[in-house]
């Protein structure tokens, strides 16, 4: 008998939602993470229009969630409060879901939607996640 036919999925085996103040915590401290990256190494080494250095925050948050959700289900931010992306069906949240997510959250407004009892954003819902502690 295979361990993987009894092994639970994570979205079964996760405790419960995380609530909307340590899931805005995480992006906040994401979102400065970022800032910093960018005003505080990038913008050293290159040299970028003001249009472009004012969307390079933007960018790096879509490139750290996409890799970090994708490759180890959470983003620094999340690690830092203690939480995971977990896919709603299935065993891992596919770098598809994990890009639709990360474009939802780059428009920020999905985010703060908040639809149901379980607390879930709108990006969460149309990625097929949730966030656990």
């Amino acid at each position: 008998m295979s361990s993987a036919s009894t092994r639970p999925t994570p979205a079964q085996d996760e405790g419960g939602s995380a609530p909307f103040g340590r899931r805005l915590i995480a992006l906040v401290i994401d979102w400065v993470s970022c800032l910093l990256i960018v005003h505080g190494l990038i913008g050293r080494v290159v040299e970028l229009s003001p249009e472009a250095f004012s969307f390079a925050p933007l960018g790096l948050l879509f490139l750290l969630n996409w890799i970090g959700v994708t490759l180890g289900g959470a983003t620094f931010g999340h690690r830092l409060m203690g939480l995971r992306v977990v896919p709603m069906h299935g065993e891992w949240v596919t770098p598809l879901r994990s890009g639709i997510r990360a474009v939802l959250l780059c428009l920020f407004i999905p985010a703060l939607i908040v639809l149901g009892d379980d607390g879930r954003g709108l990006h969460d819902r149309l990625a097929g996640t949730r966030i656990t502690r």
